[in-house]
């Protein structure tokens, strides 16, 4: 069965998705939707798109597509995801795959309303990578910590330093190093241990109201997660689940390849996995095989996931004082 898709957003994300979702032989592009005709007809023809909306309501009930790749500015997932889902369109939204909690449960209802799929598209979870460490984590012992950090510095941090304040630095488009960065860790994290006792957060704001780095401290009822995300630093740390007979080593835990096992026995194991160059491709795989099964969320990737996840940044965004305009609606 071949999965109709439609994309919305024109941005260099969403080059990759269309790159890596064409490897998959029931991946077919039908439509693109940007805010402006002129941008969406530019895509198109980059991407030889048949249909360009500038209306998201008229792609959603044109009968062109079965589902929808999301990958707009995070303040309008919600919108763009529950109009999708309100005329029998399935969604794969970007990460985070709302601004808050409030409008990820308004997206959930509106799935199981009208019968969809909605995913959010966590890629490194469906990673081969990260069916490694969930497969030899029980070999590590019990766990007693889990150390993640994603610090990249943004491309776009020279120009908000020069006085261009880009959408990644605008908190009415609900950005920030939590959100954007951050979620690679925390996600992980949450799929693997669950729902934390309690969440710590520090963060450092930047003048235009978003955070530019910060650090996460989860408590589980034995063991902590600590994490680290940035997007005016670099660091070539990687991550480690440690356990009383071992650890696991990530390399990179936002696009986990490179795995390793070492245990206090003495020995070191290479966990790594034959793993595709365009690793988004695990995003779109999972979702075209989940409606080909006719299945409503993924078992991995699930709502339940998805509203943890949200909670635990919800939570750090209250403690450091990072506020978006969908937090008033």
């Amino acid at each position: 069965m071949k999965i109709r898709f439609g994309v919305i957003g024109t941005n260099w994300i969403t080059d990759h998705f269309i790159e890596a979702a064409r490897e998959h032989q029931d991946f077919v592009l039908k439509a693109v939707f940007s805010r402006t005709e002129e941008s969406g007809t530019a895509f198109a023809k980059k991407h030889g798109i048949e249909h360009v909306y500038s209306d998201v309501e008229a792609m959603m009930q044109s009968g062109h597509i079965d589902a929808v790749y999301i990958a707009s500015p995070n303040s309008f997932h919600a919108r763009y995801a529950i109009a999708a889902m309100q005329n029998d369109v399935h969604v794969l939204c970007e990460k985070p795959v709302a601004s808050n909690k409030a409008e990820l449960e308004q997206m959930i209802e509106t799935a199981k309303q009208n019968k969809v799929l909605l995913m959010e598209a966590m890629k490194s979870t469906l990673m081969p990578g990260f069916s490694a460490i969930a497969e030899n984590i029980e070999r590590i012992g019990t766990v007693r910590r889990y150390f993640a950090s994603y610090c990249q510095y943004s491309s776009r941090y020279d120009a908000y330093k020069a006085g261009n304040i880009m959408n990644a630095f605008k908190p009415e488009f609900s950005n920030g190093a939590l959100v954007d960065i951050g979620v690679y860790c925390i996600y992980p994290a949450v799929v693997l241990f669950g729902r934390p006792k309690s969440v710590k957060a520090v963060g450092y704001m930047l003048e235009s109201g978003v955070d530019g780095e910060g650090s996460v401290l989860l408590e589980y009822e034995n063991m902590d997660a600590v994490i680290m995300f940035s997007k005016i630093t670099n660091s070539q740390l990687p991550s480690e689940i440690q356990g009383e007979d071992g650890s696991i080593i990530i390399e990179r835990m936002n696009e986990p390849v490179q795995i390793s096992l070492k245990l206090r026995s003495g020995l070191t194991e290479d966990l790594t996995k034959p793993t595709v160059d365009r690793t988004m491709y695990y995003e779109a795989a999972e979702f075209i095989q989940l409606l080909q099964k006719g299945k409503l969320q993924s078992d991995i990737n699930t709502h339940e996931a998805s509203l943890i996840t949200m909670e635990i940044m919800d939570e750090a965004r209250r403690q450091i004082g990072l506020r978006y305009a969908a937090d008033d609606k």
